[in-house]
């Protein structure tokens, strides 16, 4: 067991004062503080602390002794590499929309892209790596999300209710063909409006909006919706997006509930702040609100079209004082442990694991060894450590764990 130090991501949709105030540092930061990645990603792996507080790559750490870190189950059922990467995540503002390709379209991808001879840090590459990237996002404060085509039916009703005469030909392509064909057909057709067409169409659409909610004669039933439109349209003037996410399900999790996103999935994240696990990818294809490059048809060829509603996860007790957020990725498993002062958490060995304080304090003691964790403290343990106990030091203790999804009788030799 060593103590872990994540690695700060200052992106402009960060906050300069959630991940800051977690951690007990000072606030503002410097910087927006937009992600605190605790695993082992090439592009900013963690840093373990050695009992002579030298501080080592994570990455150097596998390197040197992949089994003893990972254990043999792992290390032949992914490799080398920690499957999963976690982080605390702060949205001050909405991030981009955007989707993740399966296990089969990343590794076709990263190959295509590899023998085009685009480099890696390209700013028009999209397979970073070879990965897919499902994600779990669980919910610190109130957090905000866009995720996932809406009931095709419901999103009709949304955009009559707006009483646009210019979106009549958008909607007669999903009215008459109210499935995932006519969700493709409308979204394909809105992100790939020639510049003239969005900058005439998307005004009118905000009128609507505001319209809908100053409106006496309309219903209720979009008003999140339509005011979340309205919203981004402030961060990102004249973009597509805003239009796109006049399709997708507006999401609201409460602390403690979480939001499992597969692949291809068109999701945002608009607010809030979060523990967030996924397979240690960084294959983004973006759909909008965003600088950055969005390359249509290979999002498209992503992209799952299905319209349903995206259930959120409640977690699932399986111990006294620890709750399992249950989805079906290969990579990664969380849960959330809650012990009270004194209360003790048994965690077993077996692969590699991190457990990151995000309330309170405990300590944890591993083969003679304990260290105390306060908020935004973690540790790793290697498959090599034997059993771990968690004690609660203070009331309202919370320390998320992230480890493998699949749990076979895993051997330690």
């Amino acid at each position: 067991m060593h103590s872990l130090e994540g690695a700060v991501r200052s992106y402009a949709w960060g906050s300069r004062t959630a991940i800051a105030t977690l951690c007990g540092r000072r606030v503002p930061s410097d910087h927006p503080e937009a992600e605190l990645w605790l695993g082992a990603h090439p592009a900013d792996p963690a840093r373990v602390i050695l009992p002579t507080d030298e501080k080592l790559s994570l990455l150097e750490v596998l390197d040197a002794d992949p089994h003893g870190h990972l254990g043999p189950y792992t290390v032949e059922r992914f490799g080398t590499r920690l499957p999963f990467l976690l982080k605390l995540l702060a949205a001050e503002e909405p991030l981009s929309l955007q989707a993740h390709p399966s296990a089969r379209q990343a590794a076709e991808g990263f190959a295509r892209e590899d023998a085009l001879g685009l480099p890696i840090d390209s700013p028009i590459r999209n397979y970073k790596d070879a990965s897919h990237k499902p994600e779990l996002v669980v919910a610190l404060t109130r957090f905000e999300a866009l995720a996932g085509f809406r009931d095709a039916h419901r999103t009709v009703a949304l955009l009559e209710a707006l009483h646009v005469p210019e979106l009549e030909p958008y909607l007669g392509l999903l009215a008459g063909q109210p499935d995932s064909d006519g969700l493709r057909a409308l979204f394909t057709t809105w992100i790939t409006l020639p510049p003239t067409a969005l900058l005439a169409l998307l005004p009118r659409v905000l009128d609507g909006c505001v319209g809908y909610l100053t409106g006496t004669e309309n219903g209720r039933e979009f008003v999140e919706e339509v005011r979340t439109t309205l919203q981004l349209a402030e961060f990102y003037p004249g973009d597509a997006g805003v239009l796109a996410s006049l399709l997708l399900n507006r999401i609201t999790l409460e602390p403690g509930e979480g939001l499992y996103l597969a692949a291809g999935n068109l999701h945002a994240y608009l607010h809030g702040m979060g523990v967030e696990i996924m397979a240690n990818s960084d294959n983004v294809l973006r759909g909008g609100l965003t600088p950055k490059h969005v390359d249509v048809p290979e999002l498209l060829r992503v992209l799952d079209f299905g319209s349903a509603a995206v259930p959120i996860l409640d977690a699932e007790q399986i111990g006294p004082f620890e709750w399992r957020y249950r989805t079906p990725a290969p990579e990664f498993a969380l849960s959330r442990v809650e012990p009270g002062p004194g209360d003790e958490v048994v965690i077993a060995p077996g692969g590699p694991q991190i457990l990151l304080c995000t309330h309170g304090a405990v300590s944890v003691e591993c083969a003679g060894t304990t260290v105390d964790l306060d908020s935004g403290d973690s540790v790793w343990l290697s498959h090599s450590d034997p059993e771990t106990v968690v004690r609660g030091r203070a009331d309202g203790a919370q320390v998320f764990r992230a480890r493998l999804g699949e749990l076979p009788a895993l051997s330690r030799d």
